[in-house]
């Protein structure tokens, strides 16, 4: 948990799932350490980056599934089932998920946060940022703070909020400078719209110095969605990271 809490790069969840497997040879029945394995998994494939994000998502899947056949009542396991389900085009799906998990545990800050994600894969951005703001006024010095504020960043980005947008983001970097690439991509977007094309241009280098193999056409293929809104809203996000200079792939 410690590796997992240093941030969302595929550095930190490498090692993280690593300890994880170590653990589960140990005791394989271990439940805490499947849940954690799952969030690794589901964490890598959330965050876009190339290569085996479908099946990172998959096996998060079909462990959280095992973790809940036999502890139906895990909370976290319910979130990051309800996570995987908002990232394979099943949003409203994954918010009752995440919905169950605060039924179990009404403090669990971060389904709050997801579900606000899954409101704008909806096409629902416009809440979003309410259900984030829920999340800190219970857990205002959470070490997931930091991806709260990327999910703040990305709906006001769908809202072509880009002053906003650029705001969250740049937050959320400076408070923990392991930031998926992902993150550094969608500051670039947010930039290059409001015309600060240079400093654009420099996020795209930092995300790609993260991820280099990352393209516009790996942005268009993880579309987390199949809503008419968001996919017309991704495509000027895109249009924004066109400008700042990311490769077309």
């Amino acid at each position: 948990m410690a590796s997992v809490n240093r941030g969302g790069n595929p550095a930190a969840l490498s090692l993280a799932r690593k300890y994880f497997e170590q653990a589960l040879c140990l005791d394989a029945s271990n439940v805490e350490a499947m849940v954690g394995a799952a969030f690794v998994d589901a964490m890598r494939g959330t965050s876009m980056l190339t290569g085996d994000r479908t099946a990172r998502l998959v096996a998060a899947e079909a462990t959280l599934t095992k973790v809940l056949a036999c502890t139906p009542n895990h909370a976290m396991a319910h979130c990051l089932l309800g996570v995987v389900q908002i990232f394979t085009k099943r949003a409203a799906q994954g918010i009752a998920e995440c919905e169950r998990a605060l039924l179990l545990d009404r403090n669990l800050a971060s389904a709050y946060v997801w579900i606000g994600l899954g409101k704008c894969y909806l096409g629902r951005a416009k809440e979003t940022e309410a259900w984030v703001m829920e999340a800190f006024r219970l857990s205002p010095r959470d070490n997931k703070a930091f991806t709260w504020m990327v999910t703040a960043g990305v709906a006001q980005s769908y809202l072509a909020a880009d002053e906003a947008a650029a705001r969250w983001f740049t937050r959320a970097i400076e408070t923990n400078r392991n930031v998926a690439a992902f993150v550094h991509f969608f500051l670039a977007a947010a930039l290059a719209h409001l015309g600060r094309v240079e400093d654009a241009r420099a996020s795209i280098e930092a995300g790609l110095a993260v991820d280099p193999n990352f393209t516009l056409s790996n942005f268009h293929a993880s579309a987390p969605m199949d809503n008419p809104i968001c996919l017309a809203q991704r495509m000027r996000i895109a249009d924004g990271l066109r400008k700042a200079g990311l490769p077309e792939g």
